[in-house]
């Protein structure tokens, strides 16, 4: 019995996570994600009450993941360039599993921007990211890298993963890729961009 109520709320999730990250949280429909799952909708309120509560519980999840990720590695004992690096290629790799979650996140941060600030304070990513900057300002103090504000650096760097995923629609478009293309496309950024980071940082 409980395995099955497992099975069930598992579909149940990943039905949420395809619709919400199509629709946003304004525009699903309660039906749609039990027509997703392929169970009535009576049954979609005996496990989640309202669609607040099934949305928290998936955007959560999808925001969290990439915090954990982000936070092991900058907590990690690697040089700071390969931590940079290491950023880029995981934000790549997870947005890849989840081409929807840079739009569904933006469209959160303004509708719902306490949530996501208090996800951020939870993860305590926060602390990690000081310690980042910090590392980063070494570096740049010692001659190692170019002069550049730790934020800014950041910043730059998450914008070069994150655009080609917002923007796919019209680099398909652009450069004629089909599904498949883009997906190769996708795949090359996570050599391409550590290699850009590196020849845009490092100071010899």
């Amino acid at each position: 019995m409980h395995q099955i109520e497992s099975t069930t709320e598992s579909k149940i999730l990943e039905a949420a996570r395809q619709v919400f990250m199509r629709k946003g949280m304004s525009g699903a429909r309660m039906q749609d994600i039990a027509d997703q799952a392929g169970i009535n909708k009576a049954l979609l309120h005996y496990y989640y009450r309202n669609k607040q509560k099934l949305f928290e519980v998936v955007f959560r999840e999808a925001v969290q993941n990439i915090f954990i990720r982000i936070k092991d590695i900058i907590d990690s004992e690697t040089p700071v360039i390969e931590k940079l690096t290491s950023i880029a290629q995981r934000y790549i790799t997870e947005l890849s599993r989840s081409p929807y979650l840079p739009l569904f996140v933006f469209n959160e941060i303004y509708q719902h921007p306490q949530m996501i600030t208090s996800l951020f304070i939870e993860s305590e990513i926060h602390h990690s990211l000081k310690k980042l900057f910090q590392e980063i300002q070494t570096e740049v103090d010692k001659g190692y890298f170019r002069k550049i504000a730790p934020p800014h650096l950041l910043i730059n760097i998450i914008s070069l993963c994150i655009f080609p995923f917002v923007a796919s629609p019209l680099l398909q478009t652009v450069f004629e890729l089909d599904a498949q293309q883009l997906q190769s496309f996708m795949k090359e950024r996570k050599k391409q961009v550590p290699l850009f980071i590196r020849n845009a940082v490092l100071n010899f």
